[in-house]
């Protein structure tokens, strides 16, 4: 092969590299940081909520879990006496009107 070839090739495998390193972090994880109540919530609690996020395939029903999710680590807070936290980011907006699976528009 000839320099050039080797040159593109080399090139293209540091391309890919960010594209990897992306991927292999895999899918969004529930934390302290970006779930709201986290540290109401049990090992448990915390394992089926992070499960449910990730089904969700329409926006509906992750704005009802969302905001029954709220509500209740609201509940826990006041009766623990804490505050709570909020959470980093909302984890229903890549099922937004305009990412909505299945190509509906979600309202």
């Amino acid at each position: 092969m000839t320099t050039r070839v080797h040159l593109a090739l080399l090139l293209a495998a540091l391309l890919a590299l960010p594209v990897a390193n992306a991927e292999a972090r895999g899918p969004w994880r529930a934390g302290e940081n970006n779930t709201r109540g986290w540290d109401l919530m049990t090992p448990e609690e915390r394992i089926e909520h992070q499960a449910r996020i990730r089904g969700f395939t329409t926006l509906p029903p992750c704005l009802a879990y969302r905001e029954e999710h709220h509500r209740l680590m609201e509940q826990r807070a006041r009766e623990r006496g804490v505050a709570l936290r909020g959470g980093g980011r909302d984890f229903c907006a890549h099922l937004s009107a305009d990412k909505a699976v299945g190509g509906t528009k979600a309202r």
